[in-house]
């Protein structure tokens, strides 16, 4: 029997293949629990088309994050912090991508995830630093910060 799975089945298939599997193992254990559904012609015009869409969906979000790639590596965009700094250069208070986001959401309109933000310890020193920022699976930008004395 040939079914359409609703579900990732571990060693029978992932979900939104379409595979041929015993009719009792179907019927009674991947149908019964909604794992699975019998692929007619109208599953199969079904899932075809929720797949169209989810791919044009994911074209969406990848075309999101490169006008946001665009946008981080315009030369203007410089997020400024302005630190109390004691006298052996560091700062009283750490940077964190908490921070950084707030701030280019502030100084620029920008939103990025915090969680996005690869940074792997705040930030205690003065001076340009460029942050690491992963938008998309694909798609890899760079912060600009400009950490200043005040």
């Amino acid at each position: 029997m040939k079914v359409i799975f609703l579900e990732d089945v571990k060693g029978k298939g992932k979900k939104g293949e379409i595979k041929e599997v015993p009719t009792g193992y179907a019927q009674n254990f991947l149908i019964k629990k909604n794992l699975a559904k019998e692929a007619t012609a109208k599953a199969i015009s079904e899932l075809k088309g929720k797949q169209k869409s989810e791919a044009k969906h994911q074209a969406e979000i990848l075309e999101a994050a490169q006008q946001l790639k665009k946008d981080l590596d315009k030369e203007a965009t410089l997020v400024v912090f302005g630190e109390h700094v004691g006298p052996d250069g560091r700062t009283f208070g750490s940077i964190t991508t908490k921070k950084i986001a707030e701030e280019l959401e502030a100084q620029f309109g920008l939103k990025v995830d915090k969680r996005h933000i690869q940074l792997d310890h705040p930030i205690r020193a003065i001076g340009l630093i460029e942050v690491p920022v992963k938008l998309h699976k694909e798609v890899m930008g760079q912060i600009k910060l400009h950490v200043k004395e005040l």
